[in-house]
């Protein structure tokens, strides 16, 4: 028993003094390891008398338990000693300001799909969507454009290919969003009111043009719809859009959608070589517009007896480069990143019925 009482005060002392974890690593194993002191004397429990095994093995047993939770509370200890030590040296000032850091810019495309989206929202129209892999029928056939008509052709339009004795009608990358509004006629009927934005795909390329590009079209119908009433949508659309009383100008034209058909320009100046919307003598087209022809409407499942409208379509793209200066197309799609940070719009700067 004295030398237990001697192993108690050793090792008690050891891991006391203990100035580390290492050096508490080393007093655990020196007393309680497979070969420390307590281990050995344990061992020899087995040439003592029952009664001294009794007793010894009850004392061990009790140093063991003692020294190892002296061991834990120390190791505690230290490591809180550790964390304070830490905690002085690593202090951080949380006052001082955030590094900066980059962050990404909403495209021009973007924002303005959601300015004109917001515009016609005011006056009425609801976006309708639909696929951008559609059949013949929708893109051509139901919008009265003649099997003859150039649009067919694969010069101008991205045909899907089909696997030879495949029967089903052709499917095609749209070439306008004027699909969305059959289907929407069909999902409605009249009267209706919509706007359809998306992309469309045709194939071209220069600078005013692109393989892939995004159109808004809109379509109205109702029993009294008429050309005054295309004219005044489109009058207050672009003022709200270009933050200025626009007035526009209507040309005849030709479109197998609509009749009658109207190019519409609207009012501009170039100062110099710096176009300005809303002033000045000059007009510049933007897009395209008419009454919906009858051969349409019965494609949508309206009675052209019974109602009539307006549709009209123009490319996002454009009136984007118009309102914010963009000279060049092809740099929409580039992903050059100076490019996005130069025309690019943060994320708080949300539309509205006049964005600038």
């Amino acid at each position: 028993m004295t030398q237990i009482d001697s192993l108690r005060a050793k090792y008690l002392g050891a891991v006391l003094e203990a100035a580390d974890e290492p050096a508490l690593e080393a007093v655990r194993l020196a007393a309680l390891g497979k070969k420390g002191e307590v281990a050995l004397m344990m061992r020899d429990l087995g040439g003592m008398s029952p009664e001294e095994r009794q007793t010894t093995g009850k004392a061990l047993n009790a140093l063991r338990d003692e020294l190892d939770a002296a061991l834990r509370a120390r190791k505690a200890a230290l490591a809180d000693a550790a964390l304070d030590e830490r905690l002085r040296a690593e202090w951080l000032d949380v006052t001082l300001p955030a590094r900066p850091r980059r962050v990404g810019t909403i495209h021009p495309v973007s924002q303005v799909m959601e300015e004109c989206t917001a515009i016609f929202a005011d006056m009425g129209f609801r976006v309708a969507e639909g696929p951008q892999v559609e059949t013949d029928w929708y893109n051509f056939d139901a919008l009265n454009i003649a099997p003859e008509h150039p649009a067919r052709q694969e010069h101008d339009t991205f045909f899907l290919h089909r696997a030879p004795g495949d029967a089903r009608p052709p499917h095609v990358l749209r070439t306008h969003t004027s699909p969305v509004q059959i289907r929407a006629m069909q999902d409605q009927g009249a009267p209706i009111r919509v706007i359809a934005p998306g992309r469309v795909y045709r194939m071209d390329m220069d600078q005013t043009h692109t393989p892939m590009f995004h159109q808004i079209e809109g379509l109205a119908i109702d029993r009294d719809i008429s050309m005054a009433n295309l004219k005044w949508v489109l009058e207050e659309f672009f003022s709200a859009y270009f933050g200025a009383r626009v007035r526009t100008r209507f040309r005849a034209s030709h479109f197998p959608f609509t009749e009658p058909s109207a190019e519409v320009d609207i009012q501009c100046s170039w100062v110099g070589g710096t176009l300005k919307v809303g002033e000045g003598n000059g007009w510049l087209e933007v897009l395209g517009s008419g009454m919906v022809h009858p051969h349409v409407l019965r494609a949508g499942g309206i009675d052209p007896d019974q109602w009539q409208g307006f549709a009209f379509g123009m490319g996002i793209d454009r009136m984007a480069m118009l309102k914010y200066g963009i000279p060049d197309l092809r740099a929409f799609f580039e992903s050059d990143l100076r490019w996005l940070r130069h025309y690019g719009f943060g994320a708080l700067e949300a539309p509205s019925l006049h964005a600038g």
